[in-house]
């Protein structure tokens, strides 16, 4: 077992010795290109969410220094027999190449890469093949020794862009690199029967074409036919919840909001396996230096970034054009790139039908809410400062301080999207953006005989009370007020327990010249026995 060349099943035996939920079927995927134009694969998606962990199920697969059968018997891939077909064929028969780029960062400098990996793999070859003859560039050697066992490679690449990531400057070298390794002439169809590369960003743009054209890319954008292999499955999760007698409905509000077309639900498979084992749900969301600080994205000086995180922060959701993103952490041109980047981070949840990104669940709800408040740009600090005072003067029955600061907000929509009760609702969840310290956000939840329009529910350290709101156009917030109380909206939240308030809410297209055109009636509820 080596360190580069035939790494062995340990990693995948460790993995399958926890908790474990079968993402087998990932391999068949990867079955289907092998000695096909599709041999070349890449697939991208957030940090914490199983990159690793595949890269060590396809190795364990894959190599053929090992009898990996005990390891694989019993999940998807060998019993489904849809998808089983090539199990057996390509069982640990390969020499499979090994690199996770960080690692590899951590033993050499970072100008020294790319030396660095053609060296460790040629000495580990030559120890593990005595006769091979050395050529004089990698490749060759790589033919080598093709040519000598009769086999080609899979090679697999974890954090593939983490010289992309930590050491841009030497990105260049690193980039052609692959490029000529990977390069759709000469001797590449002669050397890997499959290669597989996962990592956070896509695959880095140079000028107009791809640095490395010829693999098909799978993105958190569009994962496509690996939508189900980013996270955990809905399905997968209430089976977890089942198993370990969790609370599936907190699991869904803590860790899903990603979803994908033909997956459904994806949730965050680090955060659900962290409150599994800790018992506990929690923000398992930490920092690295790998992927840089939410703040310093959102703290960006480009046009609209201010507002349009208050609105995501609000429980909104934005437009966002991802196509000219340069697929690296330094290129940012506009707002469009620094919310692009915080989809490929995990920060964001993409809607790719809509095209709208928003904040996925409650986890990371509660990253962007704690760094918000450290943003040092000024137009930040006053939406944060007039919301907390926008929630105080609702709790404290101020009516016409909520009043002016809905308008206030309302004059910062274009007029021609500001038409009805929905984007009124848009404006209201911007407005009251800082809930997320003390509220937990819902929106037309069932309620008596309809829906409420929005509550704020206090989280169970919160001593604020309930926050049931109505909105209405062109009405009266007296009727809004009326409305909450006739249809029984309060009773969503009737084993709460607390204090509830009424906040109604009109938007008077029509009001007379120099009078507000919104009004706020708050009044105090006594639940009914």
């Amino acid at each position: 077992m080596g360190m580069y060349l035939n790494p062995g099943n340990s990693g995948f035996t460790r993995i399958r010795n926890d908790i474990y939920v079968d993402k087998s079927g990932l391999i068949s995927l990867i079955n289907e290109t092998i000695e096909t134009p599709r041999f070349l694969t890449c697939v991208s998606r957030p940090r914490r969410f199983g990159k690793s962990f595949a890269a060590k199920m396809l190795c364990a697969y894959y190599d053929k220094t090992c009898n990996s059968s005990k390891l694989f018997d019993d999940l998807v891939i060998a019993r489904d027999v849809e998808i089983n077909g090539t199990y057996r064929q390509h069982l640990n028969q390969y020499d499979v190449i090994y690199l996770d780029m960080t690692n590899v960062l951590g033993k050499a400098e970072p100008h020294d890469i790319v030396p660095f990996i053609q060296n460790s793999v040629t000495e580990e070859l030559l120890d593990t093949y005595p006769d091979l003859k050395a050529g004089n560039v990698f490749d060759e050697t790589l033919l080598h020794a093709v040519e000598l066992t009769g086999n080609k490679f899979i090679m697999i690449i974890d954090e593939w862009d983490a010289p992309i990531r930590e050491a841009h400057k030497f990105q260049k070298v690193y980039l052609e690199f692959l490029r000529t390794l990977f390069k759709s002439s000469g001797s590449t169809d002669q050397i890997f029967a499959a290669a597989y590369m996962t990592g956070i960003l896509p695959i880095k743009k140079d000028g107009s074409q791809s640095a490395i054209s010829d693999f098909k890319e799978f993105t958190v954008i569009k994962p496509r036919k690996f939508g189900g292999y980013v996270g955990f499955t809905e399905a997968e999760v209430k089976k977890l919840c089942e198993d370990f007698h969790c609370d599936f409905e907190k699991m869904k509000r803590w860790y899903d909001g990603y979803s994908f077309r033909d997956t459904g639900s994806v949730y965050n498979p680090n955060s659900v396996m962290e409150a599994i084992r800790n018992n506990d749900f929690d923000s398992y969301w930490t920092q690295t230096s790998a992927t840089g600080s939410l703040m310093g994205y959102i703290s960006m000086d480009f046009d609209g970034l201010s507002k349009t995180v208050a609105e995501l922060i609000g429980g909104g959701e934005v437009r966002a054009d991802t196509r000219g993103f340069s697929n690296d952490l330094v290129t940012f041109r506009n707002r469009d790139d620094v919310l692009t980047i915080l989809i490929h981070l995990g920060y964001l949840a993409y809607d790719e039908t809509a095209g709208k990104v928003r904040i996925p669940n409650e986890e990371i709800h509660m990253e962007f809410t704690r760094i918000v408040r450290e943003v040092r740009r000024d137009d930040t600090i006053r939406r944060v400062r007039e919301s907390e005072q926008l929630i105080y003067d609702t709790v404290h029955g101020n009516e016409d301080a909520v009043a002016e600061q809905i308008e206030k907000i309302h004059s910062e929509e274009t007029p021609l999207h500001y038409n009805n009760e929905q984007a009124l609702r848009s404006v209201i969840k911007r407005a009251y953006f800082s809930f997320g310290d003390e509220f937990i956000l819902f929106e037309e939840i069932p309620a008596g005989d309809g829906y409420a329009d929005v509550v704020y529910l206090p989280k169970k350290d919160s001593m604020m009370p309930a926050l049931v709101v109505e909105l209405k156009w062109n009405k009266t917030a007296e009727g809004a007020i009326q409305q909450i109380k006739d249809r029984r909206y309060p009773s969503a939240i009737q084993k709460y327990g607390g204090e509830i308030l009424l906040v109604g809410i009109n938007y008077s297209k029509e009001a007379p010249a120099g009078k507000r055109k919104h009004s706020c009636i708050i009044e105090k509820y006594q639940m009914r026995i």
